[in-house]
């Protein structure tokens, strides 16, 4: 379903977290890089090299997304009334890809963001093929009746690594998922701790 499964593990071992909690995950086998030299003591990082990582983590957790498309929403998210980093939060979490994978309609990010492209969804009754499109409160998302026999969605809906978070209502039945209201930070069921604080702060120095 997705070119990228090689970039997912690749952020999981270089960050040496299970940024996902996927069983699959190389950190749940050694939590050390690759090569012959990735049992070395890392040295304590700086406090750019934390804001750089946190930055890092949260960008490649929705998929690897460009340094433009984050800076975009990061931009955003400081415009807006109210705590910066909860606003990044929300507006990571009402794009598209993110909805339909917190609905489990899709095992991973990057596949959310591949069923996307290829118009397997629908957004209160019209086919969206954008990933980046932002869903608002209210919003009906559905997975188009021609694609609910995929084997990536009969897969997915029946993962229990992970559950629909609260602000997602999802009927597994239907195939349709609502979007309930915009989460802050501790709504959202990271497996790794994200740390927006930190991205705010490389952004006000860079």
């Amino acid at each position: 379903m997705t070119k990228r499964t090689s970039a997912k593990y690749k952020l999981d071992r270089r960050m040496g977290e299970n940024i996902w909690g996927r069983a699959k995950s190389p950190v749940n086998r050694r939590e050390y890089g690759p090569g012959q030299h990735g049992q070395r003591r890392k040295g304590k990082l700086s406090d750019f090299g934390l804001q750089l990582r946190a930055k890092q983590k949260l960008k490649g957790y929705y998929g690897d997304l460009t340094e433009k498309q984050f800076k975009r929403i990061f931009a955003e998210a400081a415009r807006v009334k109210g705590d910066t980093g909860e606003n990044l939060i929300g507006l990571l979490e009402r794009r598209l890809d993110a909805v339909v994978y917190r609905a489990k309609f899709v095992p991973t990010i990057f596949a959310a963001r591949q069923f996307v492209n290829h118009g397997h969804v629908e957004v209160n009754g019209k086919k969206v093929n954008i990933a980046s499109y932002r869903v608002k409160e209210g919003d009906e998302i559905r997975v188009r009746e021609k694609s609910k026999q995929l084997a990536v969605v009969l897969e997915a809906t029946q993962l229990a690594e992970r559950d629909v978070p609260d602000y997602v209502e999802a009927d597994h039945s239907k195939l349709t998922a609502t979007f309930v209201r915009t989460p802050g930070l501790t709504d959202v069921p990271y497996a790794a701790v994200m740390e927006p604080n930190l991205v705010i702060e490389y952004y006000a120095q860079n």
